[in-house]
């Protein structure tokens, strides 16, 4: 039956926030992205992975994450400095191709991603991996920064690994920057963009992270990616959220875990259901952890079409605060805005929840 009840959780601050233009965990280098209160989700083009075959889709493994908690938590204090237990950093270079022109092969690009890597990882053990996107004016360096310029966001999963709240991952940190690192900051153009990344993403970043790191992924086929889905993740705040719609649109076959904050694809919770539909998942397929903040300009778009998709009346989408009685949850904060500290809190709150259930 499908439940009723909407984890719309608000949390009061002390603390009354001003309101900021740009987004990062260092310096607010990722600025507000604008995030239109209309729909963005019916531009696009189709999937192309190259393959025309239908795949064959992991099995769902049960109780991979925990409970969403009634409230979001602060990230504390201490979380901002270096931890004793530290991850590092790594810059993989990659190639694919200009957004697009991407199925005609005909303009290469090199382009850079960052890897976290966990304190202690090993070759001898297999890791889930979470992709976050960044937003708008931003780059694959915004959130977490650079081995040798690591930014406060990178001490906070240092620290939630070494207390435990976050069971040791991979966290890739990609760009959707085309042909110039100036192109998140045309909003019109990171729109296309977050539209054209599920190409690059599925033929060239995942394989070049996933054939180097180890993973649960036995090979980077598209076949060996799709049965690996439930120990991947996409997110991002802002147009890192637009692009994380964008990956449920068209990557559900190859992730089973999304955190979009603050930033709608579209408010009509029908149009959302109709792609689950289309792809043949069912609603215990995936899960979406949302969260944003009521003092946000996103806000009330990215409400409207968290709460659409839980009233579509075929159960297509279900709150709840854990995966065996629904696929959705939405987390709001009292005050808080389209910046940085909401961003580093959001995504820290959903990796304590993803793949953190008991074992």
């Amino acid at each position: 039956m499908k439940r009723k009840l909407a984890f719309v959780l608000t949390v009061s601050m002390a603390a009354i926030l001003t309101a900021c233009q740009s987004i990062s965990s260092q310096s607010g280098k990722d600025s507000a992205d604008n995030i239109p209160q209309e729909d963005v989700g019916e531009m696009g083009t189709e999937n192309v992975l190259g393959e025309e075959e239908k795949l064959t889709v992991g099995s769902r493994e049960d109780n991979l994450s925990g409970t969403v908690p009634d409230e979001l938590e602060y990230i504390p204090a201490e979380y901002k400095y270096p931890a004793e237990q530290a991850g590092t950093l790594e810059k993989l270079t990659y190639q694919t191709w200009e957004s697009f022109s991407y199925e005609d092969h005909t303009q290469e690009l090199t382009k850079e991603a960052w890897v976290y890597l966990p304190y202690g990882y090993s070759e001898e053990q297999k890791y889930n991996v979470f992709y976050l996107s960044h937003g708008g004016w931003s780059n694959e360096t915004t959130i977490m920064g650079t081995d040798e310029e690591p930014h406060s966001f990178k001490y906070v999963i240092d620290h939630a690994i070494q207390d435990g709240k976050i069971q040791p991952l991979i966290i890739v940190l990609p760009t959707y920057n085309n042909t110039s690192g100036n192109d998140s900051g045309d909003y019109g153009l990171a729109l296309k963009l977050t539209d054209q990344f599920h190409n690059e993403l599925l033929n060239d970043l995942i394989p070049a992270v996933e054939g180097r790191y180890s993973t649960y992924a036995e090979d980077t086929t598209p076949t060996g990616i799709a049965a690996s889905r439930d120990h991947r993740g996409f997110g991002g705040f802002s147009m890192g959220s637009v692009n994380t719609w964008c990956t449920f649109r068209y990557c559900l076959d190859y992730f089973r875990y999304f955190m979009p904050m603050s930033g709608n694809y579209t408010t009509d919770g029908e149009y959302m259901a109709e792609l689950v539909r289309e792809s043949g998942h069912t609603w215990d397929d995936f899960f979406i952890f949302s969260a944003s903040g009521t003092d946000d300009f996103a806000y009330s778009a990215f409400k409207r079409q968290i709460m659409a998709m839980g009233d579509v009346e075929d159960g297509t989408f279900r709150f709840a605060d854990n995966e065996a009685d629904g696929n959705l949850a939405f987390l709001e904060r009292e005050g808080y805005v389209h910046d940085g500290t909401a961003s580093d809190e959001y995504t820290y709150n959903g990796l304590c929840f993803f793949w953190n259930g008991k074992k």
